[in-house]
């Protein structure tokens, strides 16, 4: 699976509820990549669209506790696990943070926008700069809007393909080299 992220300078993602800026190419380039393609969000990360309404042109794949919540256009599930299981390898994982946290494990390319600001946050990404398991594979920029510099760095997880062929595993949403799936909490809150 893929994941794609707006990230600042200190990889926060996150305040009140919402994004920490809008930059307009930046939604372009997300619209670009994920179109076409499964989205996997929480459902507060959809209560940020416009209408709360799922995305168009896109399999909408959302995690939520709640029963009742069956959103027009969307597939619900109730745990990761189940989601897990329908979310094909061309999935893109979309947020909120404990959306990406679980299923970082399964990811093995992160789109990552680096924001080259520290905004005030309360919702953080994993620093894959200081994972060893990632590395930069691409970088584009830097770019700048409205005074705001970013770029666009792709990572991918090291050694990930090498060790699904060796399984004979086919699928993007293995977890990662030496990480048992029995060990990943898939209980966390969704956002």
């Amino acid at each position: 699976m893929n994941l794609i992220v707006a990230v600042d300078a200190n990889w926060a993602i996150g305040l009140g509820g919402d994004q920490l800026c809008y930059i307009p190419a930046d939604l372009k380039r997300f619209q670009a990549l994920t179109t076409g393609h499964p989205v996997l969000l929480g459902r507060k990360t959809l209560a940020t669209f416009p209408g709360g309404r799922p995305l168009k042109n896109r399999r909408n794949l959302i995690l939520s506790a709640d029963p009742a919540f069956q959103p027009e256009g969307a597939e619900v599930f109730r745990t990761m696990e189940e989601a897990l299981n329908a979310a094909p390898a061309d999935t893109f994982v979309i947020g909120g943070e404990s959306v990406y946290r679980q299923a970082l494990p399964f990811c093995d390319t992160a789109y990552v926008t680096k924001i080259d600001k520290a905004f005030p946050a309360d919702r953080w990404f994993p620093n894959l700069d200081e994972d060893p398991a990632w590395e930069v594979t691409e970088t584009e920029g830097p770019f700048e809007h409205e005074g705001l510099g970013y770029a666009y760095v792709t990572y991918r997880r090291r050694g990930l393909s090498e060790a699904l062929r060796s399984t004979g595993h086919t699928m993007g949403f293995a977890p990662a080299p030496g990480i048992p799936v029995s060990s990943i909490d898939f209980s966390s809150d969704r956002s």
